[in-house]
């Protein structure tokens, strides 16, 4: 499988957690390597916009879409989260997103930010990434999220996703969404103990 190279600070990170859950895992930003990789894992740390630049400058956005058009499994982490949504809105920068997911990324509403530290979450029964992990807490880092839901609507003929919430300071985000052949998370998995190895261990089954 393949961690999609974009400049992004916690690539190490995430390369390290998916090889101890198992997965034979490649750093690259070749675009044939991404598309053909059995899962494709897009981390990110930082401003959403910087993000979605650093995506654009090696093909992510259309390695993205190209690979979901295809059924084939892509995890998204923290910022990796974000950037598929529609737009960002960050120090007033109002960014497109990949546009995978329909929302919008804005600040928290919370007193207190940035939201840091652990935090459990609310999958709903029909979650394979949280199989096992239901009560468990995860590793949050961010100021910024989907606030307003349902955030992915169903449509006729369209994947309805799974969406997993969760609250700090009282304001109530996604912390997760199943869709299809995608995935993302919000907080770091990588970052986030025996509980967050079991649900890469969870993703890594399903490619």
């Amino acid at each position: 499988m393949a961690v999609l190279d974009y400049g992004s600070g916690n690539l190490h990170s995430a390369t390290r957690a998916l090889a101890a859950a198992g997965a034979e895992v490649a750093l690259t930003s070749d675009a044939a390597a991404c598309l053909a990789a059995d899962g494709l894992v897009v981390p990110g740390v930082g401003a959403f916009a910087a993000c979605m630049a650093g995506l654009a400058a090696v093909d992510g956005p259309r390695i993205i879409t190209e690979r979901l058009a295809a059924g084939r499994p892509v995890l998204g982490i923290c910022v990796g989260h974000q950037v598929m949504f529609d737009r960002g809105v960050e120090h007033g920068v109002d960014a497109a997103g990949v546009g995978v997911l329909p929302g919008v990324v804005e600040r928290l509403a919370s007193a207190r930010l940035p939201h840091m530290g652990w935090n459990t979450v609310e999958p709903p029964a029909s979650s394979v990434l949280f199989a096992g992990v239901e009560r468990e807490r995860f590793y949050f880092v961010h100021s910024y999220g989907v606030r307003t839901g349902p955030a992915v609507p169903g449509e006729p003929g369209q994947i309805v996703p799974v969406e997993t919430w969760t609250t700090h300071d009282g304001d109530r985000f996604v912390a997760a969404i199943e869709a299809g052949a995608l995935s993302t998370t919000q907080f770091h998995p990588e970052k986030s103990g025996p509980a967050g190895a079991r649900l890469l261990r969870s993703w890594l089954a399903t490619l």
